[in-house]
């Protein structure tokens, strides 16, 4: 089976390279995640992603003053249809904190972990193997599917 198909019904969980690589149009993943952002914005495969994204996406933008594609980070991320932006708040700080007591992860994983469970997401979409196994969530490798 194919990425869309694996990651269907949803809704999944988009971590942060996943949006690097479609905007960018990283060569070895760009066929893969145009077709992933067609299906969402389609609505055939609800997704979400933690504000933690938008701050990690902007760095670079901001680094090098390319504030065209900063600002093509943030719509992307809060304007996009069949994408839920989810804030980084106090409950999800606290959820994040549970993850990393049970599951030693580092903080920005724990945190969009912890985003991908309060949205509901039956999988998180990832490049970073330090994601372990979590309970009630499937985690996919983008790089598995070249």
């Amino acid at each position: 089976m194919g990425l869309i198909e694996d990651l269907k019904p949803g809704p999944v969980a988009l971590d942060t390279q996943v949006f690097i690589y479609f905007i960018e149009e990283d060569k070895r993943y760009l066929s893969l995640v145009k077709s992933l952002f067609e299906a969402i914005d389609q609505g055939s495969l609800p997704a979400s992603t933690s504000g933690l994204t938008l701050m990690e996406v902007l760095v670079v933008p901001y680094r090098t003053g390319n504030i065209s594609l900063a600002d093509r980070y943030e719509a992307l991320l809060t304007r996009s249809r069949g994408l839920r932006f989810i804030d980084v708040d106090r409950p999800l700080l606290k959820a994040a904190a549970q993850l990393r007591a049970a599951l030693k992860l580092k903080p920005p994983d724990a945190i969009q972990v912890a985003a991908a469970m309060m949205s509901n997401c039956s999988s998180f979409l990832t490049n970073d193997r330090r994601i372990p196994a979590i309970p009630g969530l499937k985690i996919f490798q983008l790089k598995n599917y070249l």
